[in-house]
């Protein structure tokens, strides 16, 4: 990281290893072929989950603010010979550099309380939306409204009902919540034009 630059809100921590990927990948809408956004990825690791299922044909984006996470990332891509991980650096409540309408499913685990914090989930939503194809999914995965730890303070999690009246309001339809473990759950929303 540059001199004054902050490591951001839960840099470095991952809720990959508190999930059930089996159900996650059995429900997420990703196939082999599909291109996904992992925004806020850390230090990628459901990037790499990812990364098996879209296969050479597929393509993950790995987007984070995060400079060592994404330095991690481009390490581990380049030991192991991933090519359809592409890692950005982008500010995801600002602009982030993909093209319009061009990715399949948007990946958000454990992020979207953060930004809520910072009174930006809104803009980021919005930005998705524009990122997402016609009929594109966003994905959330967050800490279900329990004591912890793990996972972040109660005050700022997002019950099951916050996160789908926030996300809905952007234009999106949420096609489906699953428990995905002690702690988590994933919601699944489609993008749906005006």
């Amino acid at each position: 990281m540059t001199d004054g630059q902050k490591k951001p809100k839960g840099a470095g921590k991952s809720s990959f290893e508190l999930i059930n990927s089996d159900i996650l990948m059995e429900v997420l809408p990703v196939k082999p072929g599909s291109v996904v956004l992992d925004l806020a990825c850390g230090k990628g690791i459901y990037c790499m989950f990812l990364s098996e299922i879209v296969g050479d044909t597929g393509l993950i984006y790995a987007v984070d603010l995060w400079e060592e996470g994404i330095r991690l990332i481009g390490k581990e891509i380049e030991e192991k010979n991933i090519t359809n991980i592409l890692p950005l650096l982008d500010d995801a409540t600002a602009q982030i550099e993909i093209d319009d309408y061009s990715v399949d499913v948007c990946l958000m685990a454990t992020v979207l309380h953060d930004f809520e914090e910072m009174n930006k989930s809104g803009a980021v939503i919005e930005q998705v939306k524009t990122i997402l194809k016609p009929g594109g999914y966003l994905a959330v995965i967050e800490f279900k409204k329990i004591d912890g730890p793990p996972g972040p303070p109660m005050k700022i999690r997002l019950a099951e009902d916050d996160t789908e009246k926030m996300v809905s309001g952007y234009g999106f339809k949420k096609v489906k919540i699953v428990d995905i473990g002690e702690y988590n759950y994933l919601m699944i929303f489609k993008s749906i034009r005006s």
